[in-house]
Order: C-alpha cells, then sequence, then structure tokens
C-alpha cells in the first residue's frame, strides 16, 4: 500500500491556527436503482463497487488512486486510513465488499458501500471550509458525469438516513478546546449547541471521544437548505465557540498564569524526557504543549511538530512508522523516542 504517511493538512495553518485545525465536508450519494447498502445483495454492492472503479479511472485528472479493497488488507493497515481520517471507523467494520479512493495528497477520500453508496470527504487545513465544499463539489461534479445518482426533484439527493436528504452534505470543523474542557464549560455548550441543529464529536466522529481536547463540530440537518447556508450556519457557530475558547485561556493567563504556565511546562517536560508513554497520555501532554505554543509560554515548540505528532504517535501510524507490528509495550517506548527526537530536532532541548 504505497501511500505518504500524513495527509498533507496535518499541521498546515489557514485561519484561526489557535483553536482551528482542519475544516471537512462529506458529500451523501447514492445510485439510482440499487439499493441502499444495508439492503443490497452482494451482487448490488459489487455492482456498486464497479461503477465507482469505472468513474474514478474514466476521471484521472482527479488524482485519485487505485481503489482500495478493505477486505485485502490487514486490520492494521485499515485502522491506518482511520487514524489518517481517510475513512470512518464504522466504515473498516465490514470490510467485505467495501472499497476506499482517495488522492495522493488525502485531502480527498470517498468511501463506497458505508451507509451510503459513497461517501464523498474533502479535509482542507484551518477554517477553511469554503475551499472544502469547492473541493467536494468538484470531486462530485466530476463523477456525476459517469454516474447516475439517486435525486427527487422535491427532496434533493436520496440517503439511507432520513437526516442527510437534501444536499447530503455534513460539515465540520476539528477544533483544539484545551480552555474550554480546563473549566469544565464544554458540558453547558454541548446541550446549547444540540438545540440548535449542531453536533459535537470526537477527534474521529461520530461514535468516538474527544482526545487531547479536540472535537469536531458539524451540521445535523440537510434538508431545506443550501449547501452555502449550512456552511455559513457551521461558520457562525464555530465562531462563537472560537472566541469563548479565547476568552477562556485570557482568562485562564491572566488570573492563573503561574499555576497555568507550570502545568503547561511540565507537560513539555514529561515529553522531552519521557522513556515510555501510552497513547492517552501523549495525547493529552500534547495538548498542553499546543496550547503552551499558542500562548506563547512555550514559544520553541511549532503548531506543524505538535500536530505531526498527534497523529504519529496513534497505534497503527506509530507501527507503520517503525515499519513493523509492535507489542503495547513496544508502542509506548518507541512513541516516547519519537517524541524526544521530534522535540529536541525542533529546539535543540531549550523553550
Amino acid at each position: 500500500m504505497k501511500q505518504e504517511l500524513l495527509p498533507v493538512w496535518v499541521g498546515q495553518t489557514n485561519g484561526s491556527k489557535d483553536v482551528v485545525i482542519s475544516s471537512r465536508i462529506r458529500l451523501a450519494r447514492n445510485l439510482k436503482g440499487i439499493s441502499f447498502p444495508s439492503f443490497a445483495d452482494e451482487k448490488q454492492l459489487a455492482k456498486v463497487n464497479q461503477e465507482v472503479r469505472r468513474a474514478v479511472q474514466a476521471k484521472s485528472d482527479l488524482g485519485l488512486s487505485e481503489p482500495l479493497q478493505m477486505e485485502e488488507l490487514s486490520p492494521a493497515e485499515r485502522m491506518v486510513l482511520v487514524e489518517k481520517h481517510l475513512c470512518s471507523p464504522q466504515f473498516i467494520e465490514q470490510p467485505h465488499l467495501r472499497m476506499l479512493v482517495f488522492n495522493r495528497e488525502q485531502t480527498v477520500s470517498i468511501m463506497v458501500n458505508e451507509e451510503d453508496h459513497l461517501r464523498i470527504q474533502t479535509i482542507t487545513p484551518g477554517f477553511s471550509l469554503e475551499e472544502a465544499l469547492a473541493l467536494a463539489n468538484r470531486v462530485d461534479d466530476f463523477l456525476e458525469e459517469t454516474l447516475d445518482y439517486c435525486y427527487d426533484e422535491n427532496y434533493g439527493y436520496l440517503t439511507a438516513c432520513p437526516t442527510n436528504v437534501g444536499t447530503g452534505i455534513r460539515a465540520s470543523v476539528m477544533l483544539h478546546l484545551p480552555g474550554l474542557a480546563m473549566v469544565d464549560q464544554l458540558k453547558k455548550i454541548l446541550p446549547a449547541l444540540t438545540h440548535i441543529g449542531i453536533n459535537i464529536r470526537g477527534f474521529y466522529g461520530e461514535g468516538t471521544e474527544s482526545i487531547g481536547g479536540i472535537y469536531q463540530i458539524s451540521n445535523q440537518v440537510t434538508l431545506g437548505q443550501s449547501e452555502e447556508d449550512l456552511t455559513n450556519n457551521l461558520k457562525s457557530i464555530c465562531r462563537q465557540v472560537i472566541e469563548q475558547e479565547r476568552s477562556v485561556r485570557e482568562a485562564l493567563y491572566k488570573e492563573s498564569r503561574l499555576k497555568l504556565e507550570d502545568r503547561l511546562c511540565r507537560s513539555y517536560g514529561v515529553l522531552a524526557n519521557a522513556r515510555i508513554i501510552s497513547s492517552q497520555e501523549a495525547l493529552k501532554l500534547l495538548s498542553d504543549v499546543k496550547l503552551g505554543s499558542e500562548l506563547g509560554i512555550l514559544p520553541g515548540v511549532d503548531n506543524r511538530t505538535i500536530m505531526e505528532l498527534v497523529f504519529l504517535t496513534r497505534p497503527s501510524l506509530l507501527q507503520k512508522l517503525i515499519g513493523k507490528e509492535l507489542s503495547p509495550e513496544e508502542r509506548d517506548i518507541y512513541r516516547a523516542q519519537i517524541i524526544r527526537e521530534r522535540l529536541q530536532r525542533k529546539n535543540g532541548g531549550e523553550f
């Protein structure tokens, strides 16, 4: 499986870089005359694979890879794809007759035969929903030249889940919210967002938990609104959350500066010197160091280095980096070594 280890968007910045990590657009599409995946038989699922493969090969200018059949990959290889955000955790749970296509930059991926026949996904760095939407529409338009989508004049694109009917779009923004987590304000924000049609999910999307204070905020409803309206509404909500996070950070820095500096510098110290470290502890400490970098407390560590470490220290990507299968204890040892080396290489061990 020849591919670059990390997507190009990891660690890049493009607006509100202190809080926003990336922007994502996902389009749900289905082929006319074929049952939704949960009701389709093997012959129908195989036909979807065939049709999508034909469409991808006909559009070589999209720069898409040769489709990967999930059942031909090992569990570890499939998990690497999840850790790179190329597909959902649910997608790899039942790999039979499921297929994945992505571009070299890994900013575009297409999940075939998940909940819908196609899940077209684009990810761009920072607060850049318009760019992600433009890229998703470009891929969608190219594929629609070859594929016959299931579309109704009154309802729009028809999908397996009623909440996706209409535009079939799910827009999301990945945010780093350590300040709100520190003061326990997220418990108040989450229910309020739900009431206005916004979901907040974990690091890998639906059904996952936050890791290192990282959350994904997305729209719930797709029917009755245009793609532009949906993305603009999400942008407006995200701006409010971003400002709340910034306000909390400012208050913590003014009111508890010494305690905050002590926590963040201790986190850096552990990462720079630990010989054994678990995945969860690494992400928690990297979240602190990222906050310290943004606040100017740890100026020697840049955002790209931190975000690369967030990804490279995940269990399957770590094994991909090392080039062999590792036991849990070996992963903890290699993880600590990689973090030490990257931090020392970046700032000579000083901050």
